[in-house]
C-alpha cells in the first residue's frame, strides 16, 4: 500500500515535469528568433534568410550602394536617406532640389558615377513642376556627408503634363559615359509614339547632360535628339547585361502584357500599336493587337500582370547558382521573380516571397555579394537576402 502511494507520487512528479517541459517547449517556439527560423525561404537553386536591416523608411523607391559600405535610399515624399554601419540615419540628406510628390511620382531612382570614388557625383531622377505642369527630371550633385552639393538639373522630359501617372524612371550607366533614363508615357498613351514627345521613351544622355552625337534620331529636326528607344509604356526596371553589355527594361503592361525588352537604338517597341494586356475597363482590345510589322516583340511578357518594378542581373559569389540570373520584383504579389537567361532568351522562371514582405519597389545587388529589396510601404523596409548556413 506504501509502496503504491509512492509510485503514484512518482507519477505525478513526472507528469508535472513534463507539463513544465511542454509550457517551456511552447514557449520558445512563440518567442521570436527561438526554434525554427521564420526568415528562412527555400527556393530551387539556394535556400536563404531574410535580414531586414531597417523598416523606418517612408515609401522607398530606390538605392544605391556607396564604397564605404554605407548605402543610399529615395523616399517617394522626396527624401534621400543614408543608412550607416546598418542604421538609418535620422536626418535626410540636404541639398536636392524641388522635388513634388504626386501620385506615383516624387523622388525616384538614384545612382552613383561609375567614378563616384574620385568625383563624389550622385544622380537621382525625381519629378520636377513648372508652370503647373509635372514631368520627370534628372538631376546630379557632390555628395558630401550628408549634403548634396553644386546640383545641376542635366534632364527634363517635356512637355510637362497634368496628372501623376507614369513617371518611369530608372537610371543606368553603361560603361561608356552615357546614362540611360526610362520614362514611361505619363497616361497618354498615345504619346509614346511621338518622337517629338520625351514620354514613352528611353533617354540616352553623356554623363553631363548633353547629347550622344550616334544617338538614333540627331538627324530627324522633329524628334528629341535624346530619345534612344519609343513607344514605350511604363518603365520601372532598367539593367546592364553583364555578358553583353546591352540595356534591359521591362515595363507595366495595362491590364496583362509586362513586358522584358532589350533596348536597341531607333526601335520601336509597340505601345500602344501592339500590346499583350488589355483595356482595365471591360477588358477591351487595345491597339491593332500584339504584332506588327516594324515594331517589337517583348523577350518575355506576364499574364495576368505581376506590376514588375526595379530589376537586376546577379553576378555576385553569395549564391553562385544565381550567376546571370535577372531578377525582378513584383508590386502586385509581392514576389521576387528569378528568371534564367540563355541567348537572350527567358527559359525558366521562378517566383519566391509570394507577399512574404509586401510589395517589392526595388531589387538590387550590393558590393558584399547579396540582394536587396526594397518594399514599398507607409513603413517600408530594406531587406537582404543572405545565403542559408
Amino acid at each position: 500500500m506504501k509502496e503504491g502511494r509512492i509510485n503514484l507520487m512518482h507519477q505525478t512528479i513526472n507528469f508535472r515535469r513534463l507539463q513544465q517541459f511542454l509550457f517551456a517547449a511552447l514557449l520558445l517556439i512563440s518567442l521570436p528568433g527561438q526554434a525554427a527560423d521564420e526568415s528562412l525561404v527555400s527556393s530551387e537553386k539556394h535556400d536563404f534568410s531574410l535580414q531586414i536591416v531597417t523598416d523606418e523608411l517612408e515609401n522607398p523607391w530606390g538605392m544605391a550602394f556607396l564604397p564605404d559600405g554605407d548605402i543610399l535610399v529615395t523616399e517617394r515624399r522626396g527624401e534621400l536617406r543614408r543608412i550607416h554601419a546598418g542604421q538609418l540615419v535620422k536626418k535626410p540628406i540636404q541639398g536636392l532640389p524641388n522635388i513634388t510628390a504626386k501620385g506615383q511620382g516624387g523622388l525616384l531612382d538614384v545612382v552613383l558615377h561609375p567614378d563616384f570614388e574620385k568625383n563624389q557625383l550622385v544622380y537621382i531622377s525625381y519629378v520636377g513642376k513648372k508652370g503647373g505642369g509635372l514631368g520627370t527630371e534628372v538631376a546630379r550633385g557632390r555628395l558630401d556627408g550628408m549634403q548634396l552639393r553644386d546640383v545641376k538639373v542635366i534632364f527634363q522630359a517635356l512637355p510637362k503634363s497634368y496628372g501623376g501617372h507614369h513617371f518611369g524612371s530608372r537610371l543606368v550607366f553603361d560603361g561608356a559615359g552615357h546614362l540611360f533614363i526610362s520614362l514611361g508615357d505619363r497616361g497618354d498613351k498615345d504619346r509614346a509614339q511621338d518622337l517629338s514627345d520625351h514620354a514613352g521613351s528611353l533617354i540616352r544622355i553623356n554623363e553631363d547632360g548633353t547629347v550622344p552625337s550616334d544617338n538614333p534620331f540627331t538627324d530627324n529636326p522633329q524628334a528629341g535628339p535624346e530619345i534612344f528607344t519609343l513607344g514605350n509604356r511604363n518603365m520601372q526596371g532598367l539593367a546592364m547585361n553583364p555578358l553583353t553589355r546591352e540595356v534591359w527594361a521591362h515595363e507595366h503592361g495595362p491590364q496583362g502584357g509586362d513586358e522584358i525588352n532589350i533596348m536597341r537604338a531607333g526601335l520601336n517597341y509597340g505601345w500602344p500599336e501592339i500590346t499583350y494586356g488589355v483595356n482595365y475597363v471591360l477588358g477591351t482590345k487595345i491597339g491593332e493587337g500584339t504584332a506588327k510589322e516594324g515594331m517589337q516583340q517583348p523577350i518575355h511578357y506576364w499574364i495576368p500582370s505581376i506590376a514588375p518594378s526595379g530589376m537586376t542581373f546577379y553576378n555576385g559569389k553569395e549564391f553562385p547558382a544565381w550567376e546571370n540570373n535577372l531578377f525582378v520584383g513584383s508590386l502586385k504579389f509581392g514576389q521576387l521573380v528569378r528568371l534564367e537567361i540563355k541567348d537572350d532568351q527567358v527559359v525558366h522562371e521562378e517566383r519566391m516571397l509570394d507577399d512574404r514582405i509586401g510589395r517589392i519597389r526595388d531589387v538590387k545587388q550590393g558590393l558584399d555579394g547579396s540582394l536587396y529589396l526594397l518594399t514599398d510601404e507607409r513603413r517600408g523596409k530594406l531587406v537582404r537576402l543572405e545565403k542559408a548556413k
